[in-house]
């Protein structure tokens, strides 16, 4: 097992946030991958902390369905699930495709500049090959449209619903070193939103949305043992 430890352990902050980030970064980037398992033992010797915090972020991240614990086996990572992704995907389309909408009346030409300084930053990641980078910006440029408009709690709540298809769109990511159609999906979002073009900013998000529901046959071929 190999857990990247590049969360900032803020001496401030608790030791089971800091855990819990660690871990849940680790699985969501795939260094601890579906299927896998993990052991109590394991954890605390490389993160060099307690057994308390260690279970405490394991119950966690079984709530949010990225750990299956059993009495007899322990803890496994869980595999991706294709419906769980794709309701989730509704979801998320649903809820996204009407805030598009009313962020091309409600954002600024400040907030639709952040959007593009957004989209160049991933066009660096793009260059670097940088795909851990590139899908934090890409959640921070949509997530940036949804506080824009004032949908922050609509954002959480797609969050809540959103690790099996997250784990999906990275594996894409990982697996797929072309990512100049993303880029030129969020650039036509943002041209849209300042040309205030509801219509076109809905269609673009759509697109962008079901690209990985294009290319899930493709990963799921590619990496089996990931799903169920």
């Amino acid at each position: 097992m190999s857990i990247q430890i590049d969360v900032s352990r803020d001496k401030r902050g608790l030791i089971r946030d800091f855990v819990y980030a660690a871990l849940k970064k680790n699985i969501m980037e795939l260094r601890l991958e579906p299927g896998q398992f993990i052991s109590e033992k394991e954890l605390v010797e490389m993160l060099q902390v307690s057994r308390t915090p260690i279970r405490e972020a394991l119950v966690k991240l079984t709530q949010e369905e990225l750990i299956e614990t059993t009495p007899q086996k322990g803890s496994i990572i869980s595999l991706i699930d294709l419906q769980h992704a794709e309701e989730s995907r509704f979801v998320r389309k649903t809820l996204e495709s009407a805030v598009v909408r009313e962020a091309c009346g409600l954002l600024d030409k400040e907030q639709v500049l952040h959007l593009q300084h957004l989209v160049s930053l991933q066009e660096l990641c793009q260059s670097e090959q940088n795909y851990g980078r590139l899908f934090e910006l890409d959640e921070e440029f949509h997530k940036s449209i949804m506080i824009g408009c004032g949908r922050a709690r609509t954002w959480g709540l797609i969050q809540q619903m959103a690790t099996h298809d997250n784990r999906i769109r990275i594996l894409r990511l990982a697996s797929d070193s072309d990512w100049k159609i993303i880029l030129a999906q969020h650039r036509g979002i943002v041209r849209a939103i300042k040309e205030r073009d509801p219509d076109q900013a809905e269609s673009m998000l759509r697109d962008h949305l079901d690209l990985v529901v294009i290319e899930k046959e493709n990963l799921k071929q590619k990496h089996a043992k990931f799903f169920k």
